[in-house]
C-alpha cells in the first residue's frame, strides 16, 4: 500500500509512503509539511526515494488532510508526535531517519531531532527560518480575512507568475494549486476552528530553538538547509542565525518560498546531494 493511518497518540494519522510499501527495516525519509498544507507537497520527492532505496513517510500532520484534529498547539508537542509516528511505524534503529522539513515544518523536524537525535542520521530544512516571526498585519488578516490572507501568502510564496511544464505536468497551475490546497486544508479544519491562524501562530510562537540547536549539535548531527533565493515569506538572510547555530550547508535554489512547485527538478536534485 501506498498509503497507511496510523495511531499516533490515540489518534489517527495519515501518511503516503511514495508509492511503495511501507518498510521499517530500510533507511527512512519523513517528509514534515508547512502551514495550511499536506503531504501532497511532497509527492515528487517521497516518489522518488521510496523507488530508490529508502522508505517514506510524507505525513499529515494532525488536524491536516485526512490526519484527524484537532491540530496540536506548538513545535515541541509536534515534535514528540513525529517522534511518536515513527514508533508507530516500527522505525526503531539508530540512525535510521532522514527528516525534511518545509517551512513551519523545519522547526517541527528539528525539535523532532532534538528530542530523539540518536534515531536520526540527518537532517534537511527547506525554506526556513528563525525566528520565524509573522507579522502582525498577516496575522490578523489570517484571523479575520483568512481567504484574503490565503491570497497574499500565495503571492509572497512564488516568485513567478507560471512554473515550467515540468511538475506535476503541462497544464497544472502552480499559484491555483497552492491556493485551493490552502482552502481545502482550512475548509476541513472548519469545525476545530481556523487551522490557518493556527499554522501561523505556532510558527511565530517557537522560540525553542537555541535548546533544541545544542541538543542537535552535541549530537553530531549533520543539518542541510535548502533556500529559496527569491523567498519573501523565509529569506535567506533570516536563517542566517540558524545556519550558524548549526552549521549548517546551504543550497540555495532560484525559487520563492514554493520551492518543491516552483524549481522541482533543481529541489530533487538539491535533497539527493544533501541525503547522499
Amino acid at each position: 500500500m501506498s498509503t497507511r493511518k496510523l495511531q499516533v497518540q490515540g489518534r489517527p494519522a495519515y501518511v503516503y509512503t511514495g508509492g511503495r510499501r511501507f518498510d521499517a527495516a530500510l533507511p527512512c525519509v519523513v517528509f514534515i509539511h508547512g502551514a495550511l498544507h499536506d503531504h501532497s507537497v511532497w509527492t515528487l520527492l517521497a516518489r522518488h526515494f521510496a523507488h530508490h532505496g529508502r522508505s517514506v513517510l510524507a505525513v499529515d500532520l494532525p488536524g491536516h488532510g485526512r490526519s484527524d484534529g484537532p491540530a496540536l498547539g506548538d513545535v515541541e508537542t509536534l515534535g514528540d508526535w513525529i517522534n511518536a509516528l515513527l514508533d508507530a511505524a516500527g522505525v526503531t534503529a539508530d540512525g535510521a531517519v532522514s527528516l525534511v522539513g518545509h517551512s513551519m515544518g523545519s522547526l517541527i523536524g528539528l525539535e523532532a531531532a532534538a528530542r530523539r537525535p540518536a534515531r536520526v542520521s540527518r537532517l534537511v530544512m527547506v525554506g526556513t527560518a528563525w525566528p520565524m516571526k509573522v507579522s502582525e498585519v498577516l496575522l490578523s488578516t489570517s484571523r479575520e480575512r483568512p481567504r484574503a490572507a490565503m491570497a497574499m501568502v500565495n503571492a509572497f510564496s512564488h516568485s513567478t507568475t507560471a512554473g515550467k511544464p515540468s511538475y506535476p505536468g503541462p497544464g497544472a497551475w502552480m499559484h491555483g494549486g497552492n491556493l485551493a490546497l490552502m482552502a481545502r486544508m482550512q475548509d476541513g479544519y472548519d469545525p476545530h476552528g481556523n487551522l490557518f491562524e493556527h499554522d501561523f501562530l505556532v510558527c511565530d510562537r517557537y522560540q525553542g530553538a537555541p535548546e533544541a540547536v545544542a541538543k542537535v549539535t552535541a549530537a553530531g548531527l549533520r543539518t542541510e538547509m535548502i533556500l529559496g533565493a527569491k523567498d519573501a515569506m523565509t529569506p535567506p538572510k533570516a536563517a542566517k542565525q540558524l545556519v550558524e547555530m548549526l552549521g549548517a550547508r546551504v543550497q540555495t535554489l532560484p525559487a520563492g518560498h514554493s520551492l518543491m512547485t516552483e524549481a522541482p527538478e533543481a529541489m530533487l536534485n538539491a535533497l539527493k546531494a544533501a541525503l547522499g
